[in-house]
């Protein structure tokens, strides 16, 4: 019994840190160092591809839940591989009236590798702000007493 409750264990500990993210129309539950299927992408083998449509973003010690995206959060994806998917068969026909088709479709894919998810805490970014704008009201009120 206590295998069972050390597999459940490092499954928690795998999950600490996800990210749900919109890509080619779907949404997908990404980790770091994971493989994923997803639509053809423009974009050579060895490429970094960057996610910022990130829905849901878990770390450590918390939950954050965009609206309708999670600011400045980013997922780095890495190009392993294009492929096709299995063969589907779509078999229309007509009752009656002699008309069968048939026809196959194979998806064409990209596999792609989760290299880093990265939060982007506003912290750093929101002191910037405050400093440029102290820079800004300075030149405004010299203008005003000359």
């Amino acid at each position: 019994m206590t295998n069972s409750k050390n597999s459940s264990n490092n499954s928690l500990k795998r999950n600490e840190l996800y990210a749900i993210a919109e890509t080619s129309g779907q949404q997908f539950w990404f980790e770091v160092d994971r493989y994923y299927d997803i639509d053809r992408l423009n974009a050579k083998e060895k490429d970094k591809i960057t996610l910022e449509k990130v829905l849901v973003l878990k770390d450590k010690e918390s939950i954050t839940i965009g609206k309708p995206y999670v600011k400045g959060a980013k997922i780095e994806l890495e190009v392993v591989s294009h492929k096709r998917d299995k063969k589907i068969l779509v078999y229309k026909m007509r009752p009656k009236k002699k008309t069968r088709r048939k026809m196959g479709h194979r998806q064409e894919l990209t596999r792609v590798m989760v290299k880093s998810i990265t939060t982007g805490k506003s912290a750093p970014k929101s002191t910037s702000k405050k400093e440029t704008v102290k820079k800004e009201t300075k030149p405004k009120s010299e203008k005003s007493t000359n």
